[in-house]
């Protein structure tokens, strides 16, 4: 049988490597300014308390971070390793993330997927989100 799943807010101390493990397996950044390093000490700066982890006995099994700007909530970084999901571990997370920004006053949420990725898109559908008519467009800034 499967250890139960905790949900709680990232540790520093303890869910770090982890973290930076799980991100780099599940999205394999090739970006520097996606580095788990900087995304998780990043985070950390700005609402930290919107930084989720799923745990089954002390693994770090999954994560979501979540952002509030006061008009849009947005999700990132949600991810589960490959051999736990299908277990609701995902959803779980993404509502977490929902419930702590309704507790801030928001009332919509966006979120991003990578061009092509129809498996993660029929994740978010059946979670209740719709694809939109958008075009999302980016700057980087020097760090």
């Amino acid at each position: 049988m499967p250890a139960p799943i905790t949900l709680r807010h990232f540790d520093p101390q303890h869910d770090h490597a982890a973290v930076v493990e799980l991100w780099t397996t599940v999205f394999g950044y090739g970006a520097a300014h996606n580095d788990p390093e900087f995304a998780i000490h990043q985070k950390l700066a700005v609402d930290d308390e919107l930084f989720f982890v799923a745990g089954a006995d002390v693994a770090v099994v999954g994560t979501v971070l979540a952002g509030y700007d006061g008009h849009r909530g947005w999700i990132y970084s949600l991810a589960v390793r490959p051999d736990h999901r299908q277990r609701g571990i995902g959803l779980a997370l993404l509502r977490a993330a929902e419930q702590a920004l309704a507790l801030r006053g928001c009332v919509k949420v966006n979120l991003q997927v990578v061009t092509g990725n129809a498996t993660v898109v029929g994740f978010y559908e059946k979670a209740g989100y719709a694809v939109e008519p958008r075009i999302s467009m980016g700057r980087l800034l020097n760090r």
